[in-house]
């Protein structure tokens, strides 16, 4: 045989189909997604061919890549028909989950969190399933990485899950509002109306999870929002407490919010600690992580700018930022500076 017939019979044999037959033909269209966008995105990630008849997709790929669409169509599927809806991000989810490689991840059964009977929410990468499996084992869980990693959001849907199967009473939500020096009396309104622009993330998290549900339950008090200020001299008893931009605080206002921590209760600290509008100085939240790095309890859940599950964008304008940002600190402390010949 030539080295040419020899090539082409090589190829062939790398290109191989598989067909997975799909128990509901109901399901199929969902699972291509509108003019078949998932199935597209499929072949543009993993370099295979995808073709839909009746129940039946067939995969035209190298064998690794065969295996891997075939994985993440499956669950896919599976997620189908547990009665949830698919977006293009769970797709990529699940591409990025199908990694060759990647780490043990804890069952679903103990990451899937349920915020209503109705409404359960998943996670969409490594991180965010160790995380939390991090916010089931730990009391004070540290959740630290750039913007877009779900720290926050997930901190909510956590919360809201820990609501509906009843095992804390509130869900309290607090973030320094370092841009009125916790000052907020200048502001018109009442305390909610003053601290709502500082907050609105966190709204924004819960009504996602929640829906309106989360405004019944704020009138209710079952919600609380309150600035970092307002939680000295209170202990915060069968409650979820969340500190969102935590890089902002102050060691006395972090150690302060620390020691509010009740009975029967859990606390998620989310930062970004690349972006601290703090003047120069040790803020509390590095000292934070420093002291309780081995204090039993505690547990800390780092992002990187892998695990942005926003648009594919952020994750390209994270990693400019951090490239100039280590090469402009490299450049300043002479790391950068030519060779003398």
């Amino acid at each position: 045989m030539t080295y040419r017939h020899a090539k082409a019979a090589s190829d062939e044999i790398a290109r191989e189909q598989m067909t997975l037959e799909f128990r509901r033909n109901d399901l199929l269209p969902l699972l291509a997604g509108s003019h078949s966008r998932n199935l597209v995105r499929l072949e543009q990630k993993l370099g295979v061919r995808l073709a839909q008849r009746g129940n039946l997709i067939s995969v035209e790929g190298s064998p690794s890549a065969r295996e891997r669409a075939a994985t993440v169509l499956r669950t896919l599927y599976e997620r189908l028909e547990a009665g949830e809806e698919l977006s293009i991000a769970d797709v990529d989810a699940e591409i990025g989950l199908s990694i060759p490689g990647s780490p043990h991840l804890p069952t679903e059964e103990r990451t899937r969190l349920r915020a209503s009977a109705s409404n359960s929410i998943r996670f969409r990468s490594a991180a965010q399933a160790l995380y939390i499996e991090q916010m089931r084992n730990n009391e004070l869980v540290f959740g630290l990485g750039p913007a877009g990693t779900g720290k926050t959001y997930l901190a909510a849907a956590f919360g809201a899950h820990l609501l509906h199967e009843r095992r804390v009473e509130r869900l309290i939500l607090s973030r320094p509002a370092l841009e009125a020096g916790e000052r907020l009396g200048f502001l018109p309104g009442d305390l909610k109306e003053k601290i709502d622009p500082y907050l609105r993330p966190l709204y924004d998290a819960l009504f996602e999870v929640l829906g309106e549900r989360c405004t019944r339950l704020m009138e209710q008090g079952t919600i609380e929002v309150a600035p970092l200020a307002f939680m000295r001299g209170r202990t915060l008893a069968r409650s979820f407490i969340i500190l969102d931009e935590a890089q902002n605080c102050t060691p006395s206002q972090m150690k302060m919010f620390l020691t509010r921590l009740g009975e029967d209760s859990r606390m998620v600290v989310t930062a970004d600690p690349s972006q601290s509008d703090l003047p120069e100085g040790p803020g509390g939240l590095e000292q934070a992580v420093r002291y309780l790095h081995n204090v039993d309890g505690v547990g800390f859940a780092h992002f990187a700018a892998a695990d942005i599950v926003r648009h594919p964008l952020v994750t390209r304008i994270v990693d400019a930022y951090d490239s100039h940002e280590h090469g402009s600190k490299s450049r300043r402390f002479g790391k950068n500076k030519p060779e003398r010949p």
